[in-house]
C-alpha cells in the first residue's frame, strides 16, 4: 500500500513538474497558489481533492528541490512557494467562512440530494466536536478541508477564533507540507520521514475518497 502511494506521489510530482517546464516560474506560482486557495475557497477540492490538496503541495516542494538542486533556487524558491501555499491556504479558508457567515445554511441546503451531503453533514459533526481544533485538523482531512470553514461561518464562530485556527491549520498543512517535499529531495537523512509525514497524508486522502465513493454508491442503490 505504502509503496503504491508513493508512486501515486511520484507520479503527481512528475505532472507539476511539467507544468513548470511549460508554463515558467512565475505562471507555476500562480497555478499552485490558485490551486490551494480554490480548494476551499471556491469549493474546488470536494471534486478535485488530491488535485488541490496534500500532493499538489507536496510535490511543489519536490519541484522547488530539484530547481535548487540544479542550481537553479531562484527559479522555484521553496520559501518563496512555502510561504505562498501557506497564504493561499488561509485566504481560501477565509473566503468559505465568509460564504458560510453570508450566504449561510441555504447555500449548502441547495447540494442536498447530491453525493455531497454525507460530506457536509460529517463535517458539521465534526465541527461540533471540536469547534477551534476543528478547524486546525480539518486542513489535514480532505472531506472536511472543503466544509468545515462554511460551516464555522455558519455557525457564527468568532471570527478572531476562526483566523486564529485557519492561520494554525494553514502554516501546519500549507506552509510545513511544502517545506516537507522540498527536504525529502533534497536532505537524505531526513527523506524517509519527509515521505513518511507524506504517505501519511496522501494515504488519508485516498482512503477517505474512496469510502466516500463506496457509502455514496451504496446510498444511491
Amino acid at each position: 500500500m505504502l509503496n503504491t502511494v508513493a508512486i501515486h506521489a511520484a507520479s503527481i510530482s512528475d505532472q507539476i513538474s511539467g507544468w513548470h517546464d511549460s508554463l515558467g516560474p512565475w505562471l507555476f506560482y500562480a497555478v499552485v497558489w490558485g490551486l490551494v486557495f480554490a480548494g476551499t475557497g471556491l469549493f474546488i477540492g470536494a471534486f478535485v481533492p488530491f488535485i488541490t490538496g496534500d500532493s499538489l503541495v507536496f510535490a511543489a516542494g519536490l519541484v522547488a528541490a530539484a530547481a535548487a538542486d540544479s542550481g537553479a533556487w531562484q527559479d522555484v524558491n521553496i520559501w518563496a512557494m512555502a510561504a505562498g501555499v501557506g497564504i493561499a491556504a488561509w485566504f481560501g479558508d477565509q473566503v468559505g467562512y465568509a460564504i458560510g457567515l453570508r450566504v449561510g445554511r441555504p447555500y449548502l441546503e441547495k447540494r442536498k440530494g447530491t453525493w455531497l451531503v454525507s460530506a457536509i453533514a460529517k463535517s458539521e459533526k465534526f465541527y461540533q466536536a471540536w469547534g477551534w481544533w476543528a478547524v486546525v485538523i480539518a486542513r489535514f482531512m480532505p472531506w472536511a478541508r472543503v466544509f468545515v470553514p462554511a460551516i464555522a461561518g455558519i455557525s457564527k464562530m468568532s471570527y478572531a477564533k476562526f483566523s486564529t485556527a485557519n492561520l494554525v491549520g494553514a502554516i501546519a498543512w500549507g506552509t510545513g507540507l511544502t517545506i516537507c517535499g522540498y527536504f525529502a529531495y533534497s536532505i537524505p537523512a531526513v527523506k524517509n520521514a519527509s515521505y513518511g509525514i507524506a504517505i501519511f497524508f496522501i494515504t488519508a486522502s485516498l482512503i477517505a475518497g474512496v469510502r466516500t465513493w463506496l457509502k455514496n454508491r451504496s446510498a444511491a442503490k
